[in-house]
């Protein structure tokens, strides 16, 4: 399991800060986020940045980026504010 931190708006459509997800690349992981809560999807079309292990995956593989067992993935929503 890849545990997933979640913040702002993502912790509204998914009700928890963290979950607990079977996947085997980052891809992977958001295709069974997004079959799950409705509305995941729509979210992070406005934006986002996910983290692995402390590491962007725009460095890393991208959506192809591997996650192994306990892995720690952290997704961004775009940010508000004024």
């Amino acid at each position: 399991m890849v545990k997933v931190k979640v913040f702002a708006t993502l912790i509204e459509i998914t009700g928890r800060r963290i979950l607990e997800v079977p996947a085997g690349n980052v891809g992977e992981l958001l295709e069974k986020l997004y079959a799950t809560y409705p509305g995941f999807k729509e979210e992070l079309e406005k934006g986002f940045m996910i983290l692995v292990n402390g590491k962007n995956i725009e460095h890393l593989q991208g959506l192809q980026t591997p996650l192994e067992e306990n892995d720690v993935v952290s997704i961004f929503p775009p940010a508000g504010g004024g």
